[in-house]
């Protein structure tokens, strides 16, 4: 007639679940029962996220010596000294719980307002009609506002009215109510007929009214109401066999047997199939596992100055102990969370943009709070691991969150875009002014040394060089990827092949106004074309094999940069590229070799120093332009390029054109055959 145990243990874990407490203590009573008790809740414990903190054993009610006394009196005591844990579950009956508040109370010597006492005690079904009880010798202020489990009652119409309308008189001396009355009213009802030892003799209706409620209860109580659905169970199945009965002697002839003769085991299967509404208007029934289809109702207990007490329903369980149902709102806590639902945790929640990281030798609910790794989040508290976001998205500063991705490349648009081709057309026009000027001086001495055509392949190279630095500039596309690497190295090549022609040509000239030498044969263009064209081509071929084996193509890079989609150009294979960038450094260092060998060589016009510088200048660049391009990510590698191509395209045209154009411009009395002849001299 009562819920299943094992329901009610279902009920207690969705109780924690619904407060979100899970570092719970436990006090049990010591004996077979407290540890089925332990033995069956500590796996549900573990399933649904749950942990004890100790289970605490509640001592049996013998006389022990008092060194015991004191050191069951600390084992009950010391447990609730732990400050993180807020909730405390009692498994025992009235003797038990009696015990408990003795021993806790001994501990303080009977202060009942300790601080340590002032838990959330939640106490199982067996525990609910004992308060009545504990409270004529106990303190019930440490069990202020407890949350209880009850067997579920109901009302009943006119059930008060009955108990003040009974008349102690009718029954015989050992009747309950004269027990009770000897014991609760200290008096003695007056029958006639029957002769009384007490002091006082008292009135039952007048009586029960002085009695606090709290000491005996006028409402219907669960057990009460068990008790009173199992009377009405076994009259309907008594009456449903009786009529079954009558059919059956009303068909066969067979005699009238009495009820009394009826085995009980014989009322099993109409138990079983038995359905009916009681007074209180709810059906009672029972289930497929022959148990009454009734739950838990959730009780928390109100105690007040005068040691009375008063329970409030604020909430109820269903039978199989899956749904529960809570009022939160009229939940009484103790006085010290000063009405603030209590957290009962090892460890507070981990915020969004941590994860749990378990304490080593500690229980699962005890753990440290680390942030998440780089590139990880956390939505929500509490969580095991971080989670990686999606790779158009990156993690926000917190890591509590996913944001998407900005789309990144050197622009037109932004300042270091804007800059660096503003640089670029500047030096352009630049180029492009002193191939004009060397044009208009072509006839003059200074512009007739060292090979004119090479000069004006120099210069345009150069120019075209400038430009070529725009390729790397915008949104990279299939056609800019495919040219801008193979355009940069092929000329460049041109014009560091220029270089090494015209100090090849300085040097060649200079060995052939030697008496006797043979180096005259060789001067002329046929030299210096023969050596631009063969330098020139060879880097060609590289870039040819490059495109035509693994060709740059668009490519967005999700990884390199935090926060940035990288729109770049994939360059297929760094091998090709870097044997680009070594082919022209092993240009421009034999033109810097040779050009410092000559650069103390008796002409005017001898550009061998100037070149020295030029090409000095142009290793530097790109030496420190390998370290610098490595150690950048996203847009700023193509940053890195575009200022070394301005850098040493703008360190070779400065160092070889500037004195030219200085002597052209300004000096133009030193632009004179007469001063080149007197200077050989």
């Amino acid at each position: 007639m009562v819920p299943n145990e094992a329901s009610q243990y279902m009920g207690i874990i969705r109780l924690l679940h619904h407060f979100g407490w899970t570092w719970i203590g436990f006090f049990i009573v010591d004996n077979d029962s407290g540890e089925h008790f332990m033995q069956v809740f500590e796996p549900l414990l573990s399933q649904n996220g749950i942990c004890s903190a100790f289970t605490a054993k509640i001592p049996k009610a013998e006389l022990d010596d008092l060194p015991t006394i004191n050191r069951k009196v600390w084992n009950i005591y010391l447990p609730m000294t732990n400050v993180k844990v807020n909730a405390m579950v009692v498994y025992g009956d009235t003797l038990s719980i009696m015990l408990l508040s003795n021993f806790m109370l001994q501990a303080t010597h009977g202060n009942s307002s300790d601080v340590f006492f002032q838990r959330v005690w939640i106490m199982t079904a067996q525990i609910d009609f004992a308060m009545s009880r504990i409270q004529m010798g106990s303190d019930l202020q440490v069990f202020q506002g407890a949350i209880a489990f009850a067997i579920h009652s109901h009302q009943l119409p006119k059930f008060q009215k009955f108990l003040l309308a009974l008349d102690p008189c009718q029954t015989g001396r050992n009747d309950f109510l004269n027990v009770f009355s000897e014991q609760a009213l200290d008096c003695s009802f007056q029958c006639p007929k029957i002769p009384t030892e007490a002091t006082e003799v008292c009135s039952w209706e007048e009586s029960l009214k002085k009695l606090p409620r709290s000491l005996f209860e006028v409402r219907m109580t669960g057990h009460s109401y068990s008790i009173y659905n199992a009377v009405y169970a076994i009259a309907h199945s008594l009456h449903s066999m009786e009529l079954f009965r009558s059919k059956l002697r009303s068909k066969s002839g067979m005699k009238k047997t009495k009820l009394q003769s009826l085995q009980p085991w014989q009322l099993h299967p109409v138990l079983q199939s038995i359905a009916f509404n009681n007074s209180a208007g709810e059906t009672v029934y029972f289930n497929g596992k022959k148990e009454v289809g009734s739950g838990f109702d959730i009780i928390n207990l109100i105690t007040f100055p005068n040691n009375s007490f008063a329970k409030v329903q604020i909430g109820t369980m269903d039978p199989e102990g899956k749904k529960l149902n809570l009022d939160d709102s009229k939940i009484m806590w103790p006085q010290r969370y000063n009405q603030v639902q209590p957290v009962s945790v090892c460890t507070e929640s981990c915020l969004p943009g941590y994860q749990k990281k378990k304490r080593e030798k500690d229980k699962f609910c005890c753990y440290d709070c680390s942030p998440c790794p780089e590139g990880k989040i956390s939505k929500l508290k509490d969580m095991i691991d971080c989670i990686e976001c999606p790779e158009d998205q990156y993690a926000t500063k917190n890591k509590d969150g996913c944001i998407p991705k900005t789309i990144s490349f050197l622009s037109y648009d932004e300042p270091l875009g804007i800059g660096l081709m503003s640089v670029a057309v500047s030096f352009s026009l630049i180029t492009a002014l002193v191939l004009g000027t060397f044009i208009k001086h072509r006839d003059t001495p200074i512009v007739k040394a060292n090979n004119r055509d090479l000069t004006y392949l120099l210069l345009v190279s150069l120019l075209v060089c400038f430009l070529s630095s725009l390729l790397f500039i915008g949104q990279p596309r299939k056609a800019t990827c495919f040219l801008r690497q193979s355009v940069f190295g092929i000329i460049f090549s041109v014009a560091v092949s220029s270089v090494l022609a015209k100090t090849i040509t300085v040097v060649v000239a200079f060995m052939a106004t030697k008496p006797g030498s043979k180096m005259r044969t060789y001067m002329g263009k046929r030299l210096s074309n023969s050596i631009v064209i063969s330098c020139s081509l060879v880097q060609a071929v590289i870039c040819i094999v490059w495109v035509a084996t693994t060709p740059p193509i668009p490519n967005l890079d999700i990884y390199s940069v935090p926060g940035e989609i990288v729109v770049e150009c994939n360059e297929g294979t760094t091998n090709m590229f870097y044997l680009v960038l070594g082919y022209m450094g092993f240009l421009s260092l034999i033109s810097f070799m040779v050009a410092f060998l000559a650069r103390k060589l008796p002409d005017t016009f001898n550009e061998a120093k100037f070149i020295t510088f030029s090409m000095l200048v142009f290793c530097s660049v790109w030496l420190s332009f390998i370290p610098t391009y490595l150690s950048t990510k996203g847009k700023y590698m193509v940053a890195v390029e575009i200022f070394s191509i301005l850098a040493s395209s703008a360190g070779v045209l400065g160092c070889i054109f500037s004195p030219k154009c200085y002597i052209i411009l300004l000096k133009s009395e030193l632009n004179t055959k007469e001063q080149l002849i007197r200077s050989k001299r």
